[in-house]
């Protein structure tokens, strides 16, 4: 049934306006009349949203329709029943009231449209409008955009419109209880320097600076004051943070900011935040809205509270610009100007510009509208706890300038219904408010919101401020829960051709019955078009994140090993594919035809078995290849180098021993972890010892390696001072057995940092460092890793030397590219040396300022290594990480020297490849080390017609030394359905894997063209898959709509999630070294890591059961979920934050910290105390098993609400507004869906 594959969401029904569009009525500036709603709003809820930026003139004067007009009067006058279709199906009467007659309130009975969700939104700022002008909800919406519900009084301009004055603090101050020194807006839009004494900046993704530790060169990487390559550390001084010492430190923060009147989330909760209630919508009842009232009984939303504003001296920390001023007010005198959302001017004017939810608008709530519930649109949107996913995929519209309601919870009106009651809380435990701050929506920090903070006057229940309902937007969390629900009991058995796998959330277990198993490939499509006319109309893209040596689950077992003795593996004798389950075999037996290129081969004599009745082979079943979608072959002398086979191989240890490497603690710590760790060396069979042998290099200017020969009484120090022309000055001993050579390693092991300890030597080389590990594995004739310990950019004189190129000017420029690509070619032409070599190298970085990742990532990057960064590194705080991840590193299972090979059945081919590897061809990817952790992600293009009856074969061979030394081939098979209607490829897409694949792409595409131009490219792509859906397999609808196929339905927000990030929209506070580094490590990341990473995973430890084994429900990663009371864990594959509201209960904080206290616990602990108490422990192995699930080691931070830390820590709410001028999910579904009407016109 086509229904079930579809959301729909109404977004944009153009209401009717009273009066035509483009009159302003007179006194539009501010809306100097009464207020609609009695002018103020409790502080706690702040005008979240920016200000509309829209056409400039023609704001309809006015309260909107349907919402009650100025408190004239004491309860609006309830109209008669009136027709619903004089408003368009899910449209509202927005203008003002017709002259005379009282708001219209459509009766409770009336019939509504199942599904159409109005989103319409303010769409202006995007420059231009859908629909009629004459009677549209834009001009509602614009008329309203203007009318911010604020936690500010009223300015004495008329209710907020007026621009703050310059000194004042943002107009949301005045209920600031008590000001933390939060994050004051002074801090880094990016006009301003930082202030020179500034911490130095922490970005997140390195560790934050420890406390009263002085950094070693603590100029921010990036600040553009300060020395950039000091190298004597200047101590921290520490008042540079007011309140918390630098470990605390955001590890984003800029530079700290002086206090000013930041907004406190201060004052207790009122206790039933009269002011908004948002009733949870029942999770189990899909078709109830709550059947409150429809909101005419609400008083219009105060028009008077704007937008908190940044004061126009300092311009906010985290927001590049005041509310857009396009909206007709005066303009903001002083404030920055506002960044594009890619492409679009001024902040996106989503939703999230708030239009009501369609029940509020006006119209009876919808399960009362007489209307079954649209489940037939998809599952129920359950975990959203509210609209449930029949509406789910029908956004209602809302009325701009308003944070969300409550469905339609008239606040101040009559009681709710009973509809609402007895539903289950929404995870957010704190519903009564309004939509929670959204960080950055209005630019500056302090004029945040706070989570109910006690309102100024109690307000008699202003308006319900309406806007897009969140919980009527498709939420992950839900499809996160129903896959679970749906397909984790079962296993997935791999046997039929097409058939998606679970998704990468959803805990199953895999049966190999002939396809490879999802953790190995996951395609963007099981369902490939037929021809290419289809794919390009579709705009879907191709490819397969292919991750070879995938670890598994202890319940599946790992690939067969087949040996075909001498005579090697059996392979087509035209296209070369190796034998698989796709090889059909004829003429009794005696030939088989090839599934990819239909090319017929003798069968060799020693492999000859006969067919049964079906066509099969008697021994199907008893090999591997022929009846499983994964396993390897033992490769023969013919696939090794030279013609010879390999030797075990080696693992070099560089350890840069300058002055900042000895002083922060690095050195010592990784010579005490080696003398343990070399016993954990890679190896086929734990009982075994390891192959692997080992040698050391030491360096800072120069270098110095050690003979540690078995038969030496102490090791031997040799200097290579004329590092222009490297070279290994031994070739015995240096490479040796670890277990023979014990001895003398540990003595080695224990000098190293005493040798050193005294060193003035500041200066580093990198290139020559590469060049010896390499000249040393190529003397052993072996393939192996390089760990290379390196902190600083490498400006001595040698091959290889770098400058500081780091400019915070270009970014955003057309130039900007050129911070991504690496200055000097030497790296890549040392990167093919060492892919040659088979020497893979790994990268682990202490950077206390600019090294320029992107350069020094070229060789890592090109040889199949990895990079591992810890800014700031201090040994007290970043030592548990640095150590798990060496571990984990040196432990984990390698192959080396690989090349990979895709083939694919007649009518496809592999055209593009995404990852760690070099290629000196079209078709082979040359790693010259892959990990378990490794993926490679290769597009697909048509070069013929498919057929539905044969679909699509692809196979993936890589060819590779086991740590053991042995050569295999490991070989992956995948067949994918095709089509020849667009439906079955919509109904079989996996939105997870395309947005690994659009990551992918945008990351690389940043090297060659300016991120803007990147952002608009992914926003048309995904707008032009949606609008095909929409054309040609949706069935009619009004424009209004916004449809989105059931599996695609999260592409609009996860999408937002990649603009959003750092590398394509940074804020003024991320260096460039961190940009290089998240795009160097999304490139190899598999889908699973891909999706943590970019919509972080939020968990309400408040609802955590400890007698069971299941981790509570995930929240949706907005600051509207977070319940002051709470307590929550958020990770995203590269940190872990424990954030605790401040009315935490204080048992909770007994069993969590030992305190009961929330001023006592400390923000600088990395691990949590051990308890002895179910909760602590449970919480404890919560966090190791998540741990466990990622390939990096996540460092915990401690987040107290409302400390500096925070503002990271909301960085990663990705469903909210972003301080770098990232849309809200709202407001970006409003914008593709204006993209996608824009493209069907």
């Amino acid at each position: 049934m086509r229904v079930r594959d579809e959301l729909r969401m109404n977004v944009n029904q153009q209401p009717h306006m009273a009066s035509p569009y483009g009159q302003p009525q007179p006194g539009y500036q501010g809306y100097p009349q009464p207020g609609y709603g009695g002018g103020h709003v409790p502080s706690g809820y702040p005008a979240q949203y920016a200000p509309y930026n829209g056409p400039g003139s023609g704001y309809q004067q006015g309260p909107p329709q349907g919402m009650r007009g100025p408190p004239t009067s004491g309860a609006p006058p309830v109209s008669g029943a009136q027709s619903y279709s004089q408003f368009g199906q899910g449209e509202t009467q927005n203008g003002p009231p017709p002259m005379g007659a009282p708001p219209q309130r459509p009766p409770v009975s009336q019939p509504y449209t199942p599904g159409a969700v109005n989103l319409s939104g303010p769409q202006p700022p995007y420059g231009q409008q859908f629909g009629a002008p004459p009677v549209s909800m834009q001009q509602m919406t614009n008329q309203m955009a203007s009318m911010q519900v604020g936690s500010t009084a009223p300015s004495p301009a008329g209710p907020g419109y007026a621009p703050p004055s310059v000194s004042q603090a943002t107009m949301s101050a005045p209920y600031t209880p008590a000001s933390p020194p939060t994050f004051p807006p002074t801090s880094t839009a990016p006009s301003q320097p930082l202030p020179t004494e500034a911490v130095a900046p922490q970005s997140y993704y390195g560790a934050p600076p420890t406390a009263q530790q002085p950094f070693p060169n603590a100029a921010p990487p990036f600040s553009s004051t300060g020395p950039t390559q000091s190298q004597a550390p200047p101590p921290v001084s520490p008042q540079s943070f007011p309140q918390a010492p630098p470990v605390s430190q955001p590890p984003f923060s800029t530079a700290q900011v002086p206090p000013g009147p930041t907004q406190s989330y201060g004052g207790p909760l009122p206790p039933t935040q009269p002011s908004f209630p948002r009733p949870p919508l029942p999770t189990s009842q899909p078709s109830t809205f709550p059947a409150g009232p429809p909101p005419t009984s609400i008083p219009s939303q105060l028009p008077g509270v704007m937008q908190p504003q940044p004061p126009v001296s300092q311009p906010s920390p985290y927001h590049s610009g005041p509310p857009p001023n396009s909206t007709g007010f005066p303009p903001q005198v002083g404030a920055p100007p506002r960044p594009s959302l890619g492409g679009m001017q001024g902040p996106p004017p989503l939703a999230s510009q708030g239009h009501p939810p369609l029940a509020s608008q006006g119209h009876p709530p919808m399960a009362s509208q007489g209307h079954p519930p649209m489940a037939s649109q998809g599952p129920p949107m359950a975990s959203q706890g509210h609209l449930p996913m029949a509406q789910a995929n029908h956004v209602p519209s809302t009325q701009p300038g308003m944070p969300p309601g409550p469905i339609n919870a008239s606040l101040s009106g009559p009681p709710p219904q009973p509809g609402m009651q007895g539903y289950p809380p929404q995870q957010n435990g704190a519903f009564g408010q309004v939509r929670g701050p959204q960080p950055g929506y209005t630019g500056p920090y302090p004029g945040q919101p706070n989570y109910g903070a006690q309102p100024a006057a109690p307000a008699p229940a202003p308006s319900a401020p309406k806007r897009l309902d969140p919980d009527s937007i498709p939420s992950p969390i839900q499809v996160i829960e129903d896959d679970k629900a749906n397909k984790g009991s079962e296993p997935f058995t791999t046997g039929v051709r097409g058939q998606a796998p679970p998704l990468v959330t959803t805990k199953f277990q895999v049966r190999d019955q002939g396809n490879a198993s999802p953790r190995y490939i996951r395609c963007t499509a099981y369902n490939m078009p037929c021809n290419s006319d289809m794919a390009k109309q579709s705009q879907v893209p191709l490819a397969a994140v292919i991750k070879p040596l995938a670890p598994l689950p202890a319940d599946e077992s790992p690939p067969y090993l087949v040996d075909h003795g001498e005579s090697g593996p059996i392979r087509c004798n035209r296209c070369k594919a190796y034998m698989c389950p796709y090889m059909q075999f004829i003429d009794g037996g005696r030939r088989f035809q090839c599934g990819f290129c239909s090319c017929v081969t003798e069968v060799p004599p020693h492999y000859f078995q006969h067919l049964d009745h079906t066509g099969k082979r008697v021994d199907c079943y008893d090999r591997p290849e022929l009846s499983m979608g994964s396993y390897e072959f033992m490769a023969t002398v013919d696939y090794c180098k030279n013609n010879k086979f390999p030797q075990p191989p080696g693992y070099i240890f560089l350890i840069d021993v300058s002055y900042n490497a000895v002083k922060s603690g690095m050195v010592g710590i990784v010579c005490q972890e080696l003398k343990t760790l070399l016993d954990y060396l890679p190896r086929e069979n734990p009982d075994v010892e390891s192959n692997v042998r080992v040698g050391f290099v030491t360096y800072n200017k120069v270098l110095h390696f050690y003979n540690v020969k078995a038969s030496l009484a102490q090791p031997q120090m040799m200097v290579v001072s004329d590092v222009a022309d490297m070279f290994v000055p031994l070739l015995d001993g240096f490479l040796v057995n670890v277990s023979e050579s014990r001895v003398v390693i540990e003595s080695l092991l224990d000098q190293i940092p005493e040798m050193f300890a005294d060193t003035r030597e500041t200066e580093t080389v990198f290139g020559p460092v590469i060049q010896a590990g390499l000249e040393a594995l190529k003397a052993a004739d072996c393939a192996g890793k390089l760990l290379v310990f390196h902190s600083s950019l490498p400006i001595a004189e040698a091959p290889g030397k770098l400058k500081n190129r780091e400019d915070k000017k270009l970014v955003g420029t057309d130039k900007e590219k050129s911070l991504f690509q690496p200055q000097v070619s030497f790296y890549n032409t040392l990167a093919k040396e060492c892919v040659a070599q088979g020497c893979c190298v790994d990268l682990f970085l202490f950077p206390n300022q600019y090294v320029d990742v992107a350069t020094l990532g070229v060789v890592p990057t090109s040889t199949g290594g990895s990079i591992y960064k810890y800014t700031y590194f201090q040994a007290p705080s970043d030592q548990e990480r640095f150590l798990n991840d060496l571990r984990r590193d040196v432990q984990k299972q390698m192959g080396f020297d690989a090349v990979m090979r895709v083939r694919t059945s007649t009518g496809i081919r592999a055209t593009d490849f995404f990852g760690s590897f070099y290629m000196s061809n079209t078709t082979d990817v040359e790693l010259a080390g892959l990990d378990c952790d490794k993926t490679v992600t290769v597009e697909f293009r048509h070069d013929d017609k498919l057929s539905e009856e044969t679909g699509a074969l692809m196979q993936c061979a890589v060819l590779y030394t086991s740590c053991s030394g042995q050569r295999r081939l490991r070989v992956h098979n995948m067949a994918v359905n095709c089509c020849s209607q667009l439906a079955d490829l919509y109904r079989n897409c996996e939105t997870d894997t395309i947005i690994n694949f659009f990551a992918k792409y945008a990351y690389r595409s940043v090297l060659s063209g300016p991120t803007k131009n990147v952002r608009d490219s992914l926003v048309n792509q995904c707008a032009q898959i949606l609008a095909c859906y929409r054309k040609n397999c949706a069935s009619p609808s009004s424009a209004g709509q916004l449809i989105l196929p059931e599996c695609m339905k999260l592409l609009p927000v996860y999408l937002n999630c990649v603009l959003k990030s750092d590398v394509l929209q940074p804020g003024a506070d991320v260096s460039l070294d961190d940009r290089a580094y998240l795009r160097q490590l999304v490139s190899t990341m598999d889908v699973a890591e891909s999706h943590v990473f970019f919509y972080p995973r939020l968990l309400p430890l408040q609802k955590l059961d400890v007698e069971s084994m299941s981790v509570p429900v995930a929240v949706r990663d907005s600051e509207e979920r977070l319940s002051r009371g709470g307590v929550y864990l958020l990770e995203n594959g590269l940190n872990i934050f424990l954030w605790v509201g401040v009315n935490a209960q204080q048992e909770l904080l007994q069993n969590i910290f030992g305190t009961p206290a929330f001023s006592q616990i400390d923000p600088n602990m990395t691990t949590l105390p051990a308890l002895d108490n179910p909760f602590s422990k449970r919480l404890r192995e919560i966090i190791e098993s998540v741990r466990a699930q990622r390939s990096r080691y996540m460092k915990l931070m401690v987040v107290k609400q409302e400390d500096k830390l925070e503002l990271i820590f909301k960085h990663f709410l990705v469903e909210d507004k972003s301080n770098n001028g990232g849309a809200s999910y709202v407001d970006f579904l409003c914008h593709m869906h204006k993209e996608i009407r824009q493209l069907l016109s």
